[in-house]
């Protein structure tokens, strides 16, 4: 069977479940809050530097090679951009950290790193700001599943 951290984190680094599911999870396979908080934070930084540089490098290239995928894109970050732009420009750091610190489902990491992506926000802008959100999402969430356990 496989180790209550690693299942814990492996759950986290998914893109649907993420620590959202992880946490739960984790608690009920007997890890402390401490340990599950840990290993789910871990778990769903982990894919958040390599799908940040392969949505910008990725982007790039395939624009350079694809033209379809070019107009694509070109027609998104127009579109993304004129709509919202500006209010990103603005506080587009506290922006997407509140959005990913939002335990709701499609509001975790994986969804910041796309709208990281589509307001052009530099990499390490938007890895702090996904960093900050998977924090607090992590501590809302175990807050709630601790409670949830405490009461039942």
């Amino acid at each position: 069977m496989v180790d209550p951290e690693i299942l814990t984190l492996l759950t986290a680094a998914a893109p649907i479940s993420e620590l959202r599911g992880a946490i739960p999870l984790g608690m009920s396979l007997g890890l402390t809050p401490a340990a599950v908080y840990f290993w789910a934070v871990l778990g769903n930084m982990l894919p958040i530097l390599p799908l940040l540089l392969f949505l910008k490098y990725g982007s790039r290239w395939a624009m350079a090679h694809l033209p379809i995928i070019k107009r694509i894109l070109n027609w998104v970050f127009a579109r993304t951009r004129a709509k919202h732009g500006q209010k990103f420009e603005q506080i587009g750091f506290w922006a997407l950290l509140v959005f990913v610190a939002i335990p709701l489902p499609l509001t975790g990491g994986w969804t910041g790193v796309v709208i990281a992506y589509l307001i052009d926000m530099p990499i390490k802008k938007a890895f702090f700001a996904i960093l900050g959100g998977v924090l607090l999402a992590g501590l809302a969430v175990l807050a709630l599943t601790f409670g949830l356990i405490k009461l039942f």
